[in-house]
């Protein structure tokens, strides 16, 4: 084995300088393989045990409110993306009765594309955003909890609660140097119809590895105020907290 390689092995997760047993891997090597495919299998297909997350929610002294797509099942999910973007008309009549109370920020909460990811960080990041925007004097509505849903399914929960900006918590596509990351899509002024240019993403939220809880938690604030600032979220909507960082350490 090259030292060279073996250093730069530690500094991250990607599979290089694994070595080799005659023409193939080493046995531990393909084992770990064999492993993180399993798992990333697993965070896919896997339901999402949405009863028990909401009383985690409780338990943090945060209302949940319980939300669905018309998706059946998740092999249906995986079949039907267009599916996990809409409502049920039940919970279209939920968002409407009671009228909601004024909020600035619309949270959802959905396994997208791993349960796993929500089951390890999901709590946790809810509790960092909720203590955030205390903090920062925004209002926050109940936490929505959609099975199965995908990205664009907070537009419809947005604008039916009359929110400022929609953020939405979803468990990313597996890989095989992750199962378990979190995105946050934020989108201000949401109503059905936005496109994906108009959000703005906090990624790979999975602490020690990724992102930590307060760190997206705080670029998420910083991203509402701005958005508030500027009318508008996307493209046009940049992420200067590293910037700032960086200037205010000369």
């Amino acid at each position: 084995m090259n030292d060279r390689w073996s250093e730069l092995r530690t500094l991250t997760q990607a599979r290089i300088a694994l070595g080799h047993a005659g023409h193939a891997l080493p046995t531990a090597a393909l084992l770990d393989f064999q492993l993180a495919h399993a798992s990333a299998r697993d965070a896919v297909h896997k339901p999402w045990d949405v009863e028990a997350f909401a009383e985690g929610v409780r338990a943090l002294g945060l209302r949940p409110l319980l939300l669905a797509t018309p998706v059946a099942d998740r092999a249906e999910y995986l079949k039907r993306p267009d599916l996990g973007q809409m409502l049920d008309r039940e919970s279209e009549r939920k968002l409407r009765c009671p009228p909601p109370e004024a909020m600035d920020i619309a949270l959802v909460v959905t396994n997208g594309l791993s349960s796993t990811a929500l089951d390890r960080h999901g709590l946790p990041l809810v509790q960092a955003i909720a203590s955030a925007c205390c903090e920062n004097d925004l209002r926050l509505g109940p936490v929505c909890l959609v099975a199965n849903g995908r990205v664009a399914v907070s537009d419809p929960v947005g604008a039916g609660l009359h929110a400022q900006v929609a953020v939405i918590v979803i468990g990313e596509r597996p890989g095989l140097s992750a199962d378990d990351s979190l995105g946050l899509y934020f989108t201000y002024a949401p109503r059905p119809g936005r496109s994906n240019a108009e959000r703005n993403c906090i990624f790979n939220v999975r602490p020690p590895a990724g992102l930590g809880y307060h760190e997206a938690a705080s670029k998420l604030v910083y991203l509402t105020r701005e958005s508030f600032r500027l009318g508008l979220s996307g493209v046009a909507l940049k992420d200067e907290t590293q910037f700032r960082a960086i200037t205010a350490g000369r």
